[in-house]
């Protein structure tokens, strides 16, 4: 086996060429005549220490041939052990982890005996077609034989010891899970409106839940596969292995958490109804899947692969990866969607709660130079931003070109109304949301009216506070201009001008108590809600003077006299008594069935109009009571004030033949 010894060593090579060398020297001087005595007894006595050295070369190249030959022995039988143990396993069905912690490490030990061995072969500079070289091979296909069965049994394991996870159970639940209604903002049209405008609550704590998604026991046991894998050049494979098992385990998350996986295009084609049940569950899962399950996913791979940092955030990143992006791809989709009114409340609870999470997801990912995850992050929620901003742009626009083609029976409150107060009041509770995604954008004048007609003054538009408001609170008040622009047409559509002003002041005053009752006070102002009151006040007067200055003006003296004399008429008298009572009848017909939604409104303008009222018939009737017949007075002053009881609650009523009991 000569052939197949390694080179002498370059040091060794050096010293018997120097000694022989030497020898030679030695040997040339010996044949020099004219040498000494004592020059030949040095010269001998050097080539007797020369021959002993080549002598103990020669010796030492023999024992390490000899140990050489040993060597290889032992090697053999090493490389047979390690094989015998592996192949044993390969012609069992069974799961070595499942047949105990003695086999599992038994066969770890053998495996990693075979590596080390595979390495020492691997350092030697073997002949080809040696045997060394011949058990290098054999190594090798032992220790691949060896890392397949290994890369099955960390999948077993990963698969095997999965903990069941249980979102009913985790504090983030949504107020889905607590309300009947489904927290739609619902047409104009829907007088339930006022109901079921509602906000999601969103915990916004930034802690993290973690939960075991892998029984602890097993995890020493991956963790020494895992670096037994690594160390013997076998890295790609167990990622692999992990990311495949992981990636599954993820997808059945989604699954629990009732998130689909969904193309743009079946969003896009998506009923309201359908689409914001799914946007709620999204919200909900984002916060659950983020804060619970890939903290927990990242801390499951660090525990596996904590000695190989890079490794771990590698395997983190690219198995959660798919899941958190099919996220992210319905938050896009809903993103580019049609600019909807009813969507925007929804949009701002996707914007929040991505913008909340982005701190917890750009730690996860933290180093992960080759994820898109935390920039897919930022782009969705920039867009989402956008989106809301282009939606709440497009209320404005569909509040400015809601038309009416009738008037709205009774003068109540309009279903325009009650819907955009109640929009804009739930929108109040995300002020600093809209506020950031409103502050870049100029505001333009959306409203063309001319200055009679137009609700909103000079003062309100320059008004100190206009000049330090809030991007929100500036965009508000001009929505809510453009609802009295509109309401202000719509109110043209009245013959009777009475109506007109009753119409506008239960618009108005329902607008300043939504204001005045809600977090919309701190938006809008005390100053907005002032200037209000003092609109609706106004019309109820304006009402008042068109409904009852003609017929109160039936109840004053003047005309009533006889001609050329001071002496009252009693045939004027009576025909005045006559036209007030038809008149007040009319108008009784008339404006029962008008309407006063809010009852302290409705009891305030019934007992101003009847202050005015009974006392003008009481001073005239008491006045000219020695005039009057008493068959001349159809109804005294209680039977009126009774009958003003019966204004303004939506039921048209008759007093027609009605007469004094």
């Amino acid at each position: 086996m000569g052939e197949c010894r390694p080179p002498t060593p370059i040091l060794e090579e050096e010293e018997e060429n120097l000694i022989a060398a030497a020898q030679n020297i030695v040997k040339a001087l010996e044949t020099n005549k004219n040498l000494t005595n004592d020059a030949r007894k040095i010269l001998a006595g050097l080539g007797t220490q020369l021959s002993s050295i080549a002598k103990a070369c020669e010796e030492k190249a023999e024992r390490e041939e000899e140990a050489e030959e040993k060597g290889l022995s032992e090697i053999e039988e090493q490389l047979n052990r390690v094989q015998d143990k592996v192949m044993r396993w390969e012609a069992n069905q069974s799961m070595i982890w499942d047949c105990g912690p003695d086999e599992a490490y038994e066969y770890l030990r053998a495996v990693d005996e075979g590596r080390k061995l595979t390495e020492s072969l691997e350092s030697l500079n073997l002949a080809k077609d040696s045997e060394e070289d011949g058990f290098l091979h054999r190594a090798h296909d032992v220790l691949q034989t060896a890392m397949v069965r290994l890369e099955e049994e960390f999948k077993h394991l990963l698969v095997q010891n999965r903990q069941p996870f249980e979102p009913e159970h985790m504090s983030f639940r949504s107020s889905e899970d607590d309300t009947i209604d489904d927290g739609s903002i619902v047409s104009y049209g829907d007088e339930s409106v006022e109901d079921v405008v509602q906000r999601d609550s969103i915990s916004r704590g930034s802690e993290e839940y973690i939960i075991e998604l892998v029984h602890p026991d097993v995890i020493p046991d991956l963790k020494s596969i895992a670096s037994l894998m690594f160390v013997s050049n076998y890295g790609r494979e167990c990622s692999q292995a992990y990311v495949s098992v992981r990636k599954d385990a993820l997808d059945d998350c989604l699954f629990i958490l009732e998130v689909e996986k969904l193309s743009i295009e079946d969003v896009l084609k998506m009923e309201w109804n359908t689409l914001n049940s799914k946007i709620r569950r999204w919200v909900r899962a984002m916060k659950i899947f983020v804060r619970v399950y890939l903290a927990s996913e990242r801390w499951l791979s660090d525990q596996i692969f904590g000695e190989l940092e890079s490794v771990s955030l590698a395997c983190f990143a690219e198995s959660s990866k798919a899941s958190i992006l099919q996220l992210l791809n319905f938050g896009e989709a809903i993103a580019i969607g049609p600019y909807q009114p009813e969507k925007l409340i929804r949009i701002l609870d996707m914007y929040e709660v991505l913008a909340d999470l982005l701190t917890d997801i750009d730690a996860l990912y933290m180093g992960a130079t080759e994820s898109c995850v935390r920039t897919e992050c930022q782009d969705i929620l920039r867009r989402l931003g956008d989106c809301a901003k282009a939606t709440f742009l497009e209320l404005e626009n569909a509040v400015a070109t809601n038309i009416s083609a009738n008037a709205f029976p009774g003068g109540g409150i309009h279903h325009l109304t009650r819907y955009v107060m109640n929009y804009i009041r739930t929108l109040a509770d995300y002020g600093k949301t809209l506020d950031v995604v409103l502050k870049d954008h100029e505001k333009e004048d959306q409203v063309s009216t001319s200055p009679d007609m137009s609700p909103v003054s000079e003062e309100d538009n320059n008004s100190c506070e206009s000049s330090s408001a809030s991007p929100v609170a500036l965009h508000f008040r001009s929505l809510l201009s453009i609802l009295e622009c509109n309401l202000e047409d719509k109110s043209k559509l009245y013959r009777d001008e009475s109506l007109r002003h009753l119409f506008l002041m239960n618009n108005i005053h329902y607008m300043a108590e939504k204001a005045k009752s809600s977090e919309l006070r701190n938006v809008l102002g005390d100053e907005w809600i002032r200037k209000h009151n003092w609109k609706f006040q106004l019309h109820a007067m304006n009402y008042e003077r068109a409904t009852w200055s003609s017929i109160l003006s039936l109840l004053r003296d003047e005309g009533i006299q006889n001609p050329g004399s001071t002496s009252i008429s009693r045939t004027l008298l009576k025909e005045r008594l006559q036209s007030f009572y038809l008149a007040f009848e009319e108008v009784y017909k008339s404006q029962t069935g008008w309407c006063i939604p809010d009852s302290q409104l409705r009891e305030d303008l019934r007992i101003s109009t009847s202050l005015k009222v009974i006392q003008a018939y009481r001073t005239f009737v008491g006045r000219n009571i020695n005039h009057i017949s008493e068959k001349h007075i159809k109804y005294n002053a209680d039977d009126l004030e009774h009958y003003l009881l019966d204004f303004f609650e939506g039921s048209p009523k008759s007093l027609h033949g009605s007469h004094r009991k």
